[in-house]
């Protein structure tokens, strides 16, 4: 193949670009050289920096700026508001590229199967997330009436969770909040926050430094009951081997010990714990049923039997993201994941589709943080140019840049571009500086294509 190896990537968040980074860095860019084109649903790139990142987390948002050198590559195109399969199936994939990577990532909820977990006033993480992050599909106004609040999970997003929940409204608004959620939050009537896990500190999967910054607003109490704090012989040992598992512990060692002071918000860090059932009278929560636990020696914990109420008002599960299952791809509904060898699609056989292959939490599950999908995509990448090496991809029927760009037109879909995101980005730049902000971010998609000059 003496023109540039042509590839697809479908999903244009830190996964896909970071695939699209491993094609430019490699020998093939070189010689044959590659042609990448990322396609995005959003009409914004960035996916869970922009859409799953707490707005009070800017240096995470940081990462965004190494993104932004990848898709300033002139071997890098952005496709924004188009959407797998209904504007480009997969045939129509083949047909442009010689392979496709699918880094389409998980944004759903995974389900909690618990009793009373339907009632009014039960709600999934990520889509509270999705509010206030302002994601344009979601409803404007988010129901914050309830005084007294649990928080299902104990890793990092419900960490973010019960922040927002307990800060102020107005500890948010140098951030890049849109005004419906600034408006929404100084409704919010949340003055307890108790977020619950089943096991001990030592299992937690809260990041050091995220866990810390939960202490750092001047209006939250972080508080830990001391009972809490105990460990067994496969919790020491996971502490000894892990720095940051015993950092988290030693943390949440460190406020169980103190005095509680007055600060007005209080957050609530329970362990051992495990939700039993969602409480509800006339359809809505009004409390949380949790079984106390205990180590079993290993790490893992065993119902004892002894059950205890809480007054609660709203319960927020935060107990894992779920991809979307990606039509005309195998599936795995219990992992939520695309079965795959190294990144290359698998078949139900054991075969491997052809040129098509997966990156990032569709691949490995939403686990992880941000960084880690570097991996998955040097792997993923080094898969497809060893495919292309050994001659295995096909090569596409009309691999002409312009090819593709005539069929999304012929569809009628008003797709933005790098360009547009650049006017975008200025835009939102300038809605922040008028109110002393480094960004407000835009809502409505209507208006960010508008503004992308689509």
């Amino acid at each position: 193949m003496s023109r540039p190896i042509r590839v697809a990537i479908v999903g244009a968040g830190p996964a896909g670009i970071y695939a699209a980074d491993a094609l430019l860095k490699s020998d093939a860019a070189q010689a044959p050289g590659v042609s990448i084109d990322l396609f995005e649903r959003m009409p914004a790139p960035f996916g869970l920096i922009r859409y799953g990142v707490a707005p009070d987390h800017p240096r995470i948002k940081g990462i965004v700026t190494a993104l932004h050198q990848v898709l300033d590559k002139p071997q890098v195109r952005l496709f924004g508001n188009v959407d797998y399969p209904s504007d480009l199936a997969l045939d129509d994939l083949h047909r442009f590229y010689d392979a496709v990577v699918f880094a389409t990532g998980a944004t759903a909820d995974r389900p909690l199967d618990l009793p009373g977990i339907g009632l009014d006033g039960s709600y999934g993480a990520a889509d509270f997330v999705s509010w206030y992050d302002g994601h344009p599909d979601v409803p404007r106004e988010w129901p914050l009436d309830a005084e007294k609040i649990a928080v299902l999970g104990v890793g990092n997003v419900a960490l973010d969770v019960a922040r927002v929940l307990a800060k102020t409204a107005d500890e948010l608004l140098p951030t890049e909040i849109p005004g419906n959620v600034h408006a929404g939050l100084k409704r919010n009537r949340a003055r307890e926050v108790h977020v619950f896990g089943r096991r001990g500190p030592a299992q937690a999967k809260f990041s050091p430094m995220e866990l810390r910054e939960l202490d750092h607003s001047p209006t939250i109490e972080v508080i830990v009951d001391p009972e809490d704090i105990e460990y067994d012989a496969g919790s020491i040992a996971e502490r000894r081997a892990v720095k940051h598992v015993d950092l988290v512990a030693a943390t949440l060692e460190k406020w169980a010990i103190r005095d509680v002071g007055d600060r007005p918000h209080r957050v609530f860090l329970h362990f051992f714990e495990s939700p039993a059932e969602v409480l509800g009278e006339d359809g809505r929560v009004v409390g949380l049923r949790t079984e106390r636990t205990e180590l079993d020696g290993t790490g893992n914990v065993r119902g004892t039997g002894r059950f205890t109420d809480w007054d609660v008002q709203a319960v927020y599960r935060a107990v894992g993201y779920y991809s979307d299952e990606l039509p005309k791809l195998p599936f795995d509904p219990v992992s939520g994941t695309v079965p795959h060898t190294a990144g290359r699609v698998e078949d139900g056989d054991g075969s491997h589709r052809t040129a098509t292959y997966v990156t990032g939490w569709i691949k490995r599950g939403p686990v992880g943080l941000i960084g880690h999908t570097k991996g998955d995509a040097n792997e993923t990448v080094a898969c497809l140019l060893d495919d292309h090496a050994a001659g295995r991809l096909p090569g596409a029927a009309e691999p002409d840049r312009a090819a593709v760009e005539e069929h999304l037109r012929g569809q009628g879909v008003r797709y933005t571009t790098w360009e547009g995101w650049q006017l975008l980005d200025a835009h939102e730049r300038a809605l922040g500086e008028a109110e002393g902000r480094e960004r407000v971010k835009v809502v409505e998609r209507e208006e960010m294509l508008r503004r992308s000059g689509a």
